[in-house]
């Protein structure tokens, strides 16, 4: 007679108890992961459960527990190795703590945003993390938010928005960029940012509807204002929302008879097109052009020179969020924080004193 355990597939909560010698609710809570029940109980249903390759039925347990163990994130490229290493913070925290996760592409639009938080609450996630397109168009996060699950911006936050919010210093970063660039004689420095606008014109802060550019972007013009410079606005470039994009803008620019000496790239992907573009037009960084990129990818510390960079806690950024979101699932019910992260200039070899 075949003596080999059951089919997962077919194997009960009631097998289960059955094999350790429980009951069945007392086999329920020890495979739910609810209740209290003694360690040498627990220790002969996990046995039991093993021994018949019981797997649990998630949907039956989510009806029990009104648990599904599962967050939904949202983030706007994937593409990008910024919301790649943010993501390895999720499901590093996630994974600890009993929860799988479901993951949605945004591709930096907002009417998928919208799509995807509808088609995670649908599919009965317990909390989300998202990463906003555009602050400016919200009210799909407050009807999330509302709901009754947990939700916690990543690397963008809401200044309209009560919600756990984890970011990064970034102003503090451009700053700091911006003023180091001025120190060493620049004064034609760019910005390039994947953000739009309706004209692919650039003309004040309230233009970029994503936090986290609009702070760096604050930052930069605040450091020129102070500095004497006129119409920085004029060296913000956007739209550079694919690498095809970007090397259109930066081999325009890079070709202009007042071409920028520094520029600043407002992540890896730009920063590695620009790097490109200089290559292709014969411009030697730093020489004839200075260059710092936001994120620390890893390309930027292989390359001749290595580039300067802005390095973000990118790991940390989605580690905080998911810790967040995790203690509030828990029970915390206190009041919506706001966690900023330090970020740091790590000096290579692209920034040099502005050519004569």
């Amino acid at each position: 007679m075949d003596q080999s355990p059951p089919r997962s597939s077919s194997v009960t909560v009631a097998d289960v108890a059955r094999k350790a010698g429980v009951s069945k609710a007392t086999a329920a809570r020890v495979l739910g992961g609810y209740g209290t029940v003694s360690d040498h109980v627990r220790d002969a249903v996990t046995a039991a459960a093993r021994s018949l390759n019981y797997q649990p039925n998630e949907l039956a347990r989510s009806m029990t527990t009104g648990r599904s163990g599962t967050i939904g994130v949202v983030v706007g490229d994937i593409e990008n190795p910024f919301f790649s290493l943010a993501m390895r913070g999720i499901t590093d925290v996630a994974r600890q703590t009993g929860f799988t996760v479901i993951l949605i592409n945004s591709g930096e639009d907002a009417d998928a945003e919208k799509s995807a938080i509808r088609t995670l609450l649908a599919k009965r996630v317990d909390g989300l993390i998202v990463s906003p397109a555009k602050e400016s168009d919200a009210d799909h996060l407050r009807e999330a938010a509302r709901s009754g699950r947990p939700l916690v911006l990543l690397d963008r936050g809401s200044e309209t928005l009560d919600i756990d919010t984890v970011i990064a210093d970034d102003r503090h970063a451009a700053e700091n960029i911006t003023r180091r660039f001025i120190a060493l004689g620049h004064r034609r420095i760019a910005y390039l940012t994947a953000c739009d606008t309706p004209d692919h014109r650039f003309r004040a802060p309230t233009d970029i509807n994503t936090g986290s550019v609009r702070r760096r972007i604050e930052g930069f013009l605040d450091v020129c204002q102070k500095a004497g410079l006129e119409r920085m606005e004029d060296w913000v470039h956007v739209g550079a929302v694919t690498p095809e994009h970007t090397y259109r803008i930066a081999t325009v620019m890079l070709k202009s008879s007042r071409r920028p000496t520094a520029v600043i790239a407002s992540d890896s992907v730009i920063g590695l097109e620009v790097f490109k573009v200089c290559r292709e037009l014969g411009l030697t960084i730093p020489t004839d052009l200075s260059l710092v990129s936001f994120h620390d990818a890893d390309w930027t510390s292989v390359t001749t020179p290595p580039v300067t960079v802005v390095r973000q806690p990118v790991y940390g950024l989605g580690e905080a969020a998911a810790k967040l979101l995790v203690e509030r699932l828990n029970g915390n019910s206190a009041e919506a924080t706001r966690v900023v992260l330090k970020t740091e200039i790590v000096e290579r070899a692209s920034v040099a004193t502005a050519p004569a």
